[in-house]
């Protein structure tokens, strides 16, 4: 029979602060991809229609940022949820 002190020598703690940067690169896997869709699809549609260049890149751009900001957000939200 295992006995309390036994087991809690054989378990293994783990540091909540270490999975800060697990956390961020499992968030930073979103707006990655996000990124990936907002300048892919803006080049198709400057593609399709160059005169609308101007505006399609002004948007592209709107979305980058928008689409960053959740990166940005997963890399504090580890910092201020771990204490």
């Amino acid at each position: 029979m295992i006995d309390a002190a036994s087991l809690a020598a054989a378990t293994q703690t783990i540091d909540i602060e270490r999975l800060g940067a697990l956390g961020y690169g499992l968030a930073a896997i979103g707006p990655g991809i996000g990124i990936g869709l907002v300048f892919g699809h803006a080049i198709e549609a400057m593609a399709r229609q160059p005169e609308a260049t101007g505006r399609i890149s002004l948007y592209m751009w709107i979305g980058f940022a928008l689409t960053e900001a959740l990166a940005l957000i997963g890399l504090v939200a580890p910092f201020i949820f771990a204490h």
